[in-house]
């Protein structure tokens, strides 16, 4: 018998009894980037139904990644404020506060 087509996935399949929250969530992440370098990512949830006790899972939220490595930032974009350190100054000691071992 096929499933009922179900638009919110806190409608209960069975009997239609709205359900407040899901028993559990977990995340899937597609092992493979679309064609632009997105990843897919896939919110699912388990339910049980407090009318009939049904019990089933559904897709939650569905969302992309931002983008791939080989993004570029749009040309109205300037990168931010460069801080150089030199790290041989944290070889130093600094004999007014020695460090606590």
């Amino acid at each position: 018998m096929p499933r009922k087509k179900v638009e919110d996935p806190f409608t209960c399949p069975n009997c239609g009894t709205k359900v407040k929250e899901p028993d559990k969530t977990w995340t899937v992440v597609s092992p493979i980037p679309d064609k632009y370098g997105r990843v897919s990512i896939t919110i699912m949830g388990s339910f049980k139904c407090p009318n009939c006790g049904h019990s089933w899972k559904a897709v939650i939220k569905k969302m992309k990644s931002e983008g791939g490595e080989g993004e570029q930032l749009p040309a109205n974009n300037e990168p931010g404020e460069t801080i150089e350190i030199d790290l041989s100054d944290l070889d130093k000691v600094d004999e007014d506060n020695p460090p606590e071992d």
